[in-house]
C-alpha cells in the first residue's frame, strides 16, 4: 500500500462489512464520543461499533450527523442489551436505539450475550420481525460459544451475519474462528488489542519494531490477516490515526505464524454471565 493519504477504499471488506471500524465502549463523555465518531468518519473510517448499553447511542448519532459522510456509507451497529431480550423488549428497545442514534435502521443488530432474558425462540423471533420491517439489515449475535451459535442458527430466518467475540493476539479463539467459517459467519474482535496488553508483549514489540509501527498496528494487521474484523476502541486523534495507519502493514508469513504462535490464553473481559 502506497504512503499516499489512506482512504476508505483502502480497507477490506467482508460481505460489504469494512474490517477495520470504530469501537466506542467506555466512550460515555458526550462531546468526546461524538467527536471521536466524527474524526474517525473525516479519516475515512466507515465503520462504528456501539451498544445499548455503552449509554452512548446518541452521542454517536451526533458524530455521525456531524461528519462530512453521508449515512448510507456508514456501517453501523449496535447491540440489544441482555435485559432487553425478551419479544417486546427486543422491539421496543430497539426503536428507542433507532430513536437516539437518529436513523431508521441499522446495518447491523447483535445480541450483546446470550444471557439474561435471552431465550433464542422469542428473541429471534424479533429479530426476524425487524428484519423483515428493514429496520436492520443483518442480525448478528455477540459472545457466543460454539453450543451458542448453532442454537442461534436454529432460530433466525435470517442468515446470522457475525458474531462479536473478544479476539487479538493474546486470546486467537480458533474453535469460534472455525465454527463461524464453517457456517460462513463473520467475525468481529472487540477488545483487539487486549485492553493494552499487547503493548507489553515482546514478540509483538519486536515484530512492531521491524515495520517502524506500533504493537496495535502489527495486532489490527494480524487480525486483518486471519479475516478477522476489528473494532479498535480510541478516543483521541492520535490513537484513531494509529489504528488506522495498520492498513499499511504487511506481515508476512514468518510474521503471522510466529503470532501464530504465541500460546497464551488472556481473555479481558469475563463477567459473571458469560456463557463459558
Amino acid at each position: 500500500m502506497s504512503e499516499q493519504s489512506l482512504t476508505e477504499t483502502d480497507v477490506p471488506r467482508a460481505n460489504g462489512m469494512p474490517m477495520l471500524g470504530l469501537g466506542t465502549w467506555q466512550n460515555e463523555d458526550p462531546e468526546d464520543c461524538a467527536k471521536a465518531v466524527e474524526t474517525a468518519l473525516n479519516m475515512g473510517y466507515r465503520h462504528i461499533d456501539t451498544a445499548q448499553a455503552y449509554d452512548n447511542e446518541e452521542h454517536v448519532g451526533e458524530g455521525i450527523e456531524s461528519a462530512n459522510v453521508p449515512r448510507e456509507d456508514v456501517f453501523l451497529a449496535t447491540k440489544v442489551w441482555k435485559a432487553n431480550l425478551a419479544y417486546d423488549d427486543v422491539l421496543s428497545s430497539t426503536e428507542e436505539s433507532l430513536e437516539k442514534l437518529g436513523v431508521d435502521s441499522v446495518d447491523l443488530l447483535y445480541i450483546h450475550w446470550p444471557a439474561g432474558e435471552y431465550d433464542p425462540e422469542e428473541t429471534f423471533r424479533a429479530l426476524n420481525e425487524l428484519h423483515e420491517e428493514g429496520k436492520i439489515d443483518r442480525i448478528g449475535i455477540s459472545n457466543f460459544e460454539p453450543e451458542n451459535i448453532e442454537e442461534a442458527l436454529e432460530h433466525s430466518e435470517a442468515p446470522v451475519f457475525a458474531n462479536q467475540v473478544e479476539l487479538h493476539p493474546l486470546f486467537q479463539q480458533e474453535e469460534i474462528r472455525s465454527v463461524c467459517e464453517e457456517h460462513d459467519i463473520e467475525v468481529v474482535a472487540y477488545s483487539p488489542l487486549a485492553r493494552g496488553a499487547v503493548f507489553d508483549d515482546e514478540d509483538l514489540g519486536e515484530i512492531a519494531d521491524e515495520h517502524g509501527v506500533s504493537e496495535a498496528q502489527v495486532s489490527l494487521a494480524w487480525l486483518r490477516e486471519k479475516g478477522v474484523t476489528a473494532i479498535p476502541k480510541a478516543t483521541g486523534e492520535d490513537h484513531i490515526q494509529d489504528n488506522w495507519e495498520s492498513l499499511r502493514v504487511e506481515l508476512d508469513d514468518e510474521e503471522i505464524e510466529r503470532i501464530d504462535d504465541l500460546g497464551r490464553s488472556e481473555r479481558q473481559i469475563d463477567p459473571d454471565f458469560a456463557p463459558w
